[in-house]
Parts: C-alpha cells; structure tokens; sequence
C-alpha cells in the first residue's frame, strides 16, 4: 500500500463523522475497526436478518459494506470541505457468504480532486480461518462546494 497524506488534518474525525452519519451502517452493524490515510477496515457480524434464502449474507449486504469501505477510505484523502459519493462500482462475488464476522478492506489506488479510485476485498471469517468472500473496485466523488459567481445568467438561444 502507498502511504497517502489526507487533504485534512482532521481527517480521522471527519471520516468517523460521516461514517456515524449513516443509519444505513447502523442498522448493518458495520462498525470501523481501522482507519488512515486512503485504507480503512470495517467489520460487521453475522445477522440472520441480512440472510438470503440459503443462509449466506445477502450479496447486497456485503456490496454495502465494500462500496462504504471505499468510500471512507476515499473520504480520508479528500479536502475538509468535501462531502463524497459513490459513482460507479464493480464486485466480483467470488465465495459464498458464510462466517460469524465479516471484514470489509478498501484502499484507495489513484486519488484524484474530484474522482477518486478505490479496491476493496471483503472478508468471511469462521473458526479462526478468513476467506475473501468478494471484491471490489470503485469510483467515488468529492463534492465539493460550488462558488458564487457575480456572472450575470447566460442569455437562452432560442
């Protein structure tokens, strides 16, 4: 991994701030084990609520938790003033979902000022033993600001 320096030197506070900002990881259950600069760790456990009909977690589930994996590791790296969004993301299901915890790893690749590329490998773990379940490559935004013009509106063509 290429060590990245943060645009913020708040950037562990700001990333813990949007990742608490998000019920959708709460109802989950993914919690942040590890963060710095362009990488993080999250982790979650087994819920037979995010089951599929087999009993594996459901593939949406775990791509939730690699695509927010991505996105705090891609966050970690952006200016103060951005707030980020996930834009295109591909996951190759390579395991089926089975374990007692479930480690979702991402790491930024090719920071940008606006897109920003990440991978991200999640993790299935059962007696002792972790399987890489699945993966990840993602592209996630800075939204940053829009400044005010003094432009006057541009005139319609009609």
């Amino acid at each position: 991994m290429t060590a990245f320096e943060s645009k913020n030197p708040g950037y562990r506070a700001a990333s813990i701030a949007m990742f608490d900002g998000q019920p959708a990881m709460r109802t989950l259950g993914i919690v942040i084990v590890r963060l710095a600069p362009g990488e993080v760790e999250l982790a979650m456990l087994h819920a037979p609520a995010l089951t599929q009909q087999n009993g594996f977690i459901h593939a949406g589930i775990i791509t939730a938790g690699l695509d927010n994996a991505c996105g705090v590791a891609a966050f970690s790296l952006m200016p103060p003033e951005a707030d980020i969004l996930t834009v295109e993301f591909k996951t190759t299901l390579l395991a089926p979902a089975r374990g007692e915890r479930f480690v979702f790893k991402a790491e930024v690749v090719k920071p940008g000022r606006t897109l920003t590329f990440c991978e991200a490998k999640a993790y299935a773990e059962h007696d002792g033993k972790a399987t890489l379940i699945a993966t990840m490559t993602g592209t996630l935004m800075a939204m940053l600001p829009r400044l005010a013009t003094s432009h006057e509106p541009r005139a319609s063509r009609a």
